[in-house]
């Protein structure tokens, strides 16, 4: 049996990424935990979490979870944006080792990237994807 789980979704993640820059703004955004998605052949399942700036200097914490699927004749991408709470900007890295921790499935440590509030820090972020894999603003 082979342990390749198969090409997954490509265009999921960052058509994720682009949809929380639109909804929550760049300037918003402080820092990001890019989660391994689990991939099962053309099937993709992610998570992303977001700390946004809040009053006092503390962070809202928002997940975008997304499943994809890539068939023969459509893509498709379902994405949720949730609040989960606010929080002390130093508590949110434990919380995202938590996740790690109990989860089910050994995906790995996510991706951080800081943003802080930098929508250049975001726009470069973007620009590691390739451009093809983008939703176009008119489609959106």
């Amino acid at each position: 049996m082979s342990s390749d789980p198969g090409p997954g979704v490509p265009e999921a993640l960052p058509r994720t990424l682009q949809e929380l820059g639109r909804r929550l703004g760049p300037a918003e955004i402080d820092q990001l935990w890019i989660f391994p998605p689990l991939i099962k052949g053309r099937k993709e399942w992610g998570l992303v979490a977001v700390g946004c700036f809040a009053e006092q200097g503390k962070r809202r914490l928002i997940t975008a979870r997304y499943s994809a699927e890539q068939t023969g004749t459509e893509l498709r991408v379902d994405r949720g944006l949730t609040e989960e709470g606010i929080a002390p900007p130093d508590r949110l890295p434990h919380v995202m080792e938590g996740v790690v921790r109990r989860s089910e499935v050994d995906l790995g440590e996510p991706k951080v990237v800081e943003i802080g509030g930098d929508p250049r820090k975001f726009e470069a972020l973007m620009e590691e994807f390739d451009t093809g894999l983008l939703e176009n603003q008119e489609e959106s």
